[in-house]
């Protein structure tokens, strides 16, 4: 599945999502796909149709467990741009 959309989400749509959609930003430019848009949003606006891969911190895991595995991210930790990037290489491929 091609990546066209990628949406980050936190409790409140400001504060970490919004940190996390400039870290991947800057990761899916670096991984040479700068076509890929990406967004933030708060965790209550997420559905499997909004976009193709969904980025949240570990502390919201159980929130998008309705999300499949292949088009969502979990992230240990929201500030590590390694393991943003790690992973998101993966789904990128």
């Amino acid at each position: 599945m091609a990546i066209r959309k990628i949406i980050c989400a936190c409790g409140s749509g400001l504060g970490s999502s919004l940190i996390v959609h400039m870290n991947t930003e800057e990761a899916v430019k670096k991984l040479g796909h700068p076509e890929i848009e990406v967004d933030h949003t708060t965790i209550s606006d997420i559905n499997p149709t909004a976009a193709d891969l969904f980025v949240v911190g570990a502390d919201l895991g159980d929130f998008i467990s309705n999300i499949p595995d292949e088009q969502k991210i979990v992230l240990s930790n929201i500030l590590d741009k390694a393991e943003l990037e790690a992973k998101l290489a993966e789904h990128l491929g």
